[in-house]
């Protein structure tokens, strides 16, 4: 799964654990009351935000690798909650090339979840299509009456100022490893930059490659290995990769940045970084992985429903966010998300914003873990769940405070070339932490003119 999909959010990947175009719709459209939505328990039915709401409803949705049976369920729901309300679905694998007329001509639904190939939430935002929610969302509160705000794993991305998208689907980069091959060679999972270093020489020294990565996308080492050292090296202080997104004059040159290539450097420099990762693509990288050819892999949430297929019965499958904290210091997670928003032009804003309060809950975030093998944006106990291990793992270590979770930022496109090129070489060895920085800042400057 390409990581260029990640600027789209993702994932189509994402996506997260589950492979893209599984279980999508061939329509365009379904009708308001499906018939195939499962009924709401008695608990789930005490969730209703708002009664009463009234008029036509429209919410569009992409179908993708998480399928529909949460929207089915959640809208059906809602439906129940508001009788009168006439909700109509326009959804399906195509939906957002399908819709784009519509949009052109000033006739969008109400609600739109923004995922998927034809889909890109900054230029919806540049065209003045999407509503400017930044008041509502301070107090805005959910079914449950809990601030919105208050339950989500990652907060909304701010663009000038102003709030226009909520993230709904949540997903992060990490670092991957089977737990049972940790177990038999009793290795003990690193807690920080100075215990990976530690084991890795270890796991070295048993014949195994520590670390490998998917240098043809080195988004991938990026999210699970740099931007986590960037933002320890930074005090914690994640408003650097926005100041790197914003491309601040300096910002590749400044010293948690050279800090954190230094880091990077030295595990190449120690062999610790498979030496055929900068040829593999994520497939091939995955499978070496898999093959206990290495130990760790960077890679997304989505790995394993990914490599189903592929995964060998023993293999179990463990997270960590980050490897490159000080020691006592806290992960760090890089996410990905996909947003909702509510259309500017939208004919029932009341209803919009009572559909998401009322989608925003635990319950409700249990319940995409278990029909998607993904995670929605707020915070859940799901070890009750039927959730995969690793899916509760990593929810774990965004809902406990050992995790920072780092805001979605988007590079400028030449920027982020030069910076996967430049990361690349520092990998193999045919640049400085220096020069890294000097080759990045100077595309950001050609891109500020």
């Amino acid at each position: 799964m390409k990581k260029t999909k990640l600027a789209a959010m993702l994932v189509a990947c994402f996506m997260l654990l589950t492979v893209m175009g599984c279980g999508a719709k061939s329509g365009s459209e379904t009708g308001g009351n499906a018939t195939n939505a499962p009924t709401a328990t008695p608990a789930q039915s005490k969730e209703p935000a708002q009664e009463g709401l009234t008029g036509e409803f429209e919410i569009q949705y992409f179908v993708g690798g998480y399928g529909d049976a949460w929207w089915l369920e959640t809208i059906e729901q809602f439906q129940q909650a508001n009788p009168k309300l006439n909700i109509k679905q326009s959804a399906g694998a195509v939906i957002n090339d399908q819709m784009k007329p519509r949009w052109i001509q000033g006739d969008p639904p109400d609600v739109v979840y923004i995922d998927g190939a034809g889909s890109n939430p900054r230029q919806m935002i540049e065209d003045d299509q999407l509503l400017d929610i930044t008041e509502w969302i301070q107090e805005a509160k959910n079914a449950n009456s809990e601030r919105l705000l208050d339950v989500l794993i990652s907060q909304p991305e701010v663009y000038g100022g102003k709030v226009y998208n909520l993230p709904l689907v949540f997903g992060a980069y990490g670092n991957f490893y089977d737990q049972a091959l940790f177990e038999k060679n009793g290795w003990k999972v690193p807690t920080d930059y100075n215990s990976f270093l530690a084991l890795s020489e270890e796991i070295k020294a048993s014949g195994i490659s520590p670390y490998v990565h998917t240098g043809v996308y080195p988004e991938y080492i990026h999210g699970g290995f740099l931007f986590p050292a960037i933002i320890s090296a930074n005090g914690d202080n994640t408003n650097i990769l926005v100041d790197m997104g914003e491309m601040k004059e300096g910002v590749f040159q400044s010293e948690p940045i050279l800090k954190a290539l230094e880091k990077l450097s030295e595990i190449s420099s120690l062999g610790y970084i498979d030496k055929a990762s900068s040829a593999l693509n994520h497939t091939d990288s995955q499978m070496l992985f898999l093959q206990h050819q290495s130990a760790f892999i960077p890679n997304g949430l989505w790995l394993e429903s990914e490599m189903k297929n592929d995964t060998p019965e023993d293999f179990k499958f463990a997270y960590i966010p980050s490897v490159t904290q000080s020691n006592g210091g806290k992960y760090v997670a890089i996410p990905y998300t996909a947003t909702v928003a509510i259309a500017k032009k939208a004919k029932n804003v009341e209803a919009a914003k009572a559909f998401i309060e009322f989608a925003f809950t635990k319950q409700h975030s249990l319940n995409f873990a278990e029909k998607t093998g993904a995670l929605m944006n707020v915070k859940a106990d799901l070890e009750s769940s039927t959730a995969s291990d690793v899916v509760k793992g990593a929810m774990n270590f965004y809902s406990d405070g050992s995790t920072l979770v780092a805001p979605v930022v988007e590079f400028n496109p030449d920027v982020k070339t030069e910076m996967n090129n430049a990361t690349v070489a520092l990998t193999l060895g045919k640049i400085t932490p220096q020069q890294w920085g000097e080759r990045v800042e100077a595309a950001a400057a050609k891109a500020r003119k």
